[in-house]
């Protein structure tokens, strides 16, 4: 057990120099004493599973790394270049989703002197922007958000249309969106089967 104190403790050490923090720092980002994390650095106590899950997140790297006594240069660069990638796709989509406001803003300023009906252009950069969300989220998100930016895809557009119209049975178009969310919820219960390597 001692052993295995040492090792966390060293890791933790390591990996808190390499990203040039404190002690102090280090257990602001933690929500912990600096005391704490004297004591994990010093060995003389463990953090529990949930720290240890939080540092390993924090540091971009696994669990088992932080418990591992020797381990490669390659092997953390790796695990700081996935984290790297995680947040890069996080920021590129929000870069796609700024890229269609920015656009209907343009539009909205380059036109919107002439047409007083021009704001409903940010309108109708919800059911796009849901869209890009939704395209953004099947390359690289969780496969269950795709429900959520339909879902929201779907109500938007409503939403759109009854606000270019705006007379007065144009309401009638939400009940389109009664059956639509039942599909959507059905949908989102289906149970996929996931297949089988070759080798099983």
């Amino acid at each position: 057990m001692d052993d295995l104190k040492q090792i966390i403790a060293q890791n933790i050490i390591e990996l808190r120099k390499t990203m040039q923090l404190t002690q102090a720092e280090l257990a602001e980002k933690l929500n912990y004493t600096d005391k704490a994390v004297s004591k994990w650095e010093r060995g003389e106590s463990i953090p529990d599973i949930v720290v240890l899950k939080q540092i390993a997140d924090l540091f971009g790297v696994s669990v088992d790394y932080l418990l591992q006594a020797e381990h490669t240069k390659e092997e953390y660069k790796a695990h700081r270049e996935d984290k790297y990638k995680k947040r890069n796709r996080f920021i590129i989509t929000l870069l796609a989703t700024m890229l269609v406001w920015l656009i209907a803003t343009i539009v909205f300023v380059c036109f919107g002197i002439f047409n007083n009906y021009l704001w409903t252009i940010f309108v109708y950069a919800l059911p796009i922007t849901m869209i890009v969300l939704l395209v953004f989220n099947s390359i690289w998100g969780k496969p269950r958000w795709n429900y959520l930016f339909v879902s929201l895809l779907m109500w938007s557009t409503l939403v759109s249309v009854y606000l270019t119209f705006m007379s007065p049975n144009v309401w009638l178009i939400f009940i389109i969106g009664i059956p639509g969310q039942i599909i959507i919820i059905l949908w989102s219960g289906i149970k996929l089967e996931k297949r089988r390597s070759k080798d099983t």
